[in-house]
């Protein structure tokens, strides 16, 4: 991958147009091109050229998938004029046939000849991994029509399955936005294309709990009927829905309101990362009250999901210990209290019939006590920076006799436009040591720190290498020469210019151009959404004048190309529209940030001269208006305003 200029545009489901005839691909390139990469692929002795019409035969369970994949190849086969017509006795020119195969029910065989098209495989995931494969090479044959009026599809031989057995992708929608339905079925699509086999929606306070309806009035919630409407959405495409609701930690969603307050460990409140205000963050481990109130909560959400797991989250307990805990973690450790309340969540999990998932990083911190972690239970060891020490780490896990999956991140979160160096390598290093220490699998998650203002699109580059690399690891080898620009050109975007993913690409390399490396996001998205801060709060040690000029003159060359973009599909212009913004919002940062170098880093932005400050309010309260239709194209209006609002610091600062 480099940083050309190369993209396409989202479209939710990953759709089939018709197409001219034109020159055939190289075979090799068209193997390049298939996302994740099969692990053995060879060419096909001859070619199928498919009739007007062809039929299709279903050899295994009857069901919604079966439906699905029909309607798939029906699309992707009538893109070249051919006709399907399902039979429910042999011959079949298509024939998806499930056979015994041992423990691997995600492997497949596809083989394209002169007889037709047949998937082979051990499950119905398997099936369906085959039937996806399928499809990406429909859509990237490039043959043509023949004079005679029928479509050529050029013969290949596949035999595939995957490294990791759970292949995960965690969507935050807590942290104000929250999809649309039409916006997760989408994404649902893409994800079962790219063989991902388990969704997680990371839930803090938008699920509509019966009786705590002031926690969730004004986010836009989702209820239950829409959870198992997507239950039921993911199961037809071989993805498992896991129910995800945080129980200890970032709980001052909850414990900021009256009502709650008596339950938190510090109930005056701390300073924490989430919130500007100084709020209630963790529940006490010590009270009843906490468990009873979650018992109520895993009643009402759980029996949604058909899933057997429950993540309960459990991480980052800032304030443990600090308050109404402080006599017990002073007497018998901070691990072991923590380790207490972790062992009560399980059982209230094992109650509700499923198996816990939780966060390692308290654990981490005093690995003595992993012996007293449940057997049953399934560690996610987290990490989002280049350099996360995932081996380490996996290897403890994996002594103590602990199930684990590795758990890396898009990088979309805190940063606008990504951080696409970072995501390749966090993305790479984890699946290589979650295979050689044995990790039941990798869950790619992505965050909305702050507001989630990165708009949808910019996690896309990340959720499609994760993919490839949890998928294959040949992916992980030379994370920088995978085509991922071209796979979202070709399987995304379906921009025939190739713009807009390398467009994604570039406004993700950006961040690198300042001189600054900021942990855990980008130094441009910290000064401007961290204004209020001294300068060695905002993580922008490191941002040299210069360089920000040559961060601008990027900015402008990226904008420029846009344009060019000749993305077909219904929503082309709104994401011309997301990554414009994107691009426009890190210009106005690296033009706060060159300001505050001349003037001073700590100087408060009252201080800055008056016209240069008019200037800038003027701009950011345009882009702030600018963020509403793009925001609610894609996501439900609870949470807007309050991410305007943070999105805003600046300008008010400035006024």
């Amino acid at each position: 991958m480099d940083g050309s200029k190369t993209g396409q545009e989202w479209r939710g489901p990953l759709s089939e147009v018709k197409h001219p005839a034109r020159p055939a691909r190289p075979f090799g390139e068209m193997v390049e091109l298939l996302v994740p990469p099969p692990r053995d692929v060879r060419p096909g002795l001859s070619s199928f050229l498919p009739a007007g019409e062809i039929r299709f035969f279903w050899q295994a369970a009857d069901g919604p998938m079966a439906a699905v994949v029909f309607a798939g190849l029906e699309a992707a086969f009538g893109a070249w004029g051919v006709t399907l017509r399902r039979v429910e006795l042999l011959p079949a020119e298509v024939l998806l046939r499930r056979e015994e195969r041992g423990a691997d029910e995600e492997g497949y065989e596809l083989e394209i000849g002169a007889a037709g098209v047949s998937v082979r495989a051990g499950g119905e995931r398997g099936l369906f991994h085959g039937y996806s494969t399928l499809k990406q090479w429909l859509r990237l044959e490039r043959s043509g029509v023949l004079p005679n009026g029928h479509a050529e599809i050029r013969g290949v031989s596949v035999a595939d399955r995957p490294a990791l057995r759970q292949r995960g992708v965690l969507l935050d929608v807590s942290r104000n936005r929250v999809p649309t339905m039409a916006r997760l079925e989408g994404t649902i699509e893409v994800l079962a294309e790219l063989k991902i086999n388990q969704l997680q929606l990371y839930f803090e306070h938008t699920f509509a709990y019966r009786g705590h309806e002031e926690v969730w009035r004004a986010a836009s919630p989702m209820d239950g009927a829409e959870i198992a409407a997507l239950d039921a959405f993911c199961r037809a495409r071989g993805i498992e829905l896991v129910p995800c609701q945080n129980s200890f930690g970032h709980f001052h969603r909850w414990l900021k309101h009256d009502r709650y307050r008596p339950l938190a460990e510090v109930p005056a409140g701390i300073e924490h990362p989430f919130s500007l205000e100084v709020e209630p963050f963790s529940l006490c481990p010590l009270d009843p009250g906490s468990l009873e109130l979650l018992e109520d909560l895993y009643g009402q959400l759980l029996p949604h999901f058909s899933s057997g797991l429950f993540n309960s989250g459990l991480d980052e307990t800032f304030d443990l210990g600090r308050g109404r805990s402080r006599e017990a973690v002073e007497e018998r450790g901070r691990s072991a209290v923590y380790v207490d309340f972790l062992n009560a969540v399980n059982a209230l999990a094992e109650r509700c019939g499923r198996r816990m998932m939780y966060w390692g990083d308290v654990v981490l911190e005093h690995p003595e006590l992993l012996p007293r972690l449940p057997q049953q239970g399934i560690v996610l060891e987290w990490g989002y920076e280049a350099d996360h020490p995932f081996s380490a780490d996996s290897r403890r896990f994996g002594e103590a006799g602990l199930d684990f999956y590795v758990c890396p991140g898009t990088s979309s979160w805190n940063s606008f436009g990504g951080r696409t160096t970072n995501a390749l390598r966090n993305l790479a290093a984890a699946a290589r040591a979650g295979a050689e220490a044995g990790a039941l699998g990798m869950l790619v998650t992505d965050w909305g720190d702050h507001g989630h203002l990165q708009p949808p699109p910019v996690s896309w580059p990340g959720i499609f290498y994760g993919a490839a690399c949890a998928w294959n690891l040949a992916a992980t080898e030379r994370p920088f020469d995978v085509p991922l620009a071209r796979w979202l050109d070709e399987h995304l975007f379906e921009d025939p210019a190739g713009v807009l993913g390398g467009t994604l690409l570039r406004l993700g390399e950006v961040y690198r151009l300042t001189g600054a490396n900021a942990l855990n996001g980008s130094p441009l998205f910290f000064a401007l959404m961290m204004p209020h801060k001294k300068a060695a709060d905002r993580r922008g040690a490191g941002m040299r004048a210069e360089r920000l000029e040559t961060t601008r003159e990027v900015l402008a060359e990226i904008r420029e190309d846009l344009p060019r973009n000749r993305a077909g599909s219904a929503d082309a212009r709104l994401l011309k529209d997301e990554l414009d913004w994107v691009a426009r919002t890190l210009d106005l940062a690296t033009r706060l940030a060159i300001l505050r170098l001349a003037a001073g880093e700590d100087l408060p932005l009252g201080g800055l001269p008056t016209p240069l400050r008019k200037n800038i309010v003027a701009e950011h309260l345009a882009l702030g208006e600018d963020l509403r239709p793009l925001w609610l194209a894609r996501s439900r209006p609870g949470g807007l305003e309050e991410s305007l609002s943070r999105f805003l610091l600046a300008a008010r600062l400035l006024a």
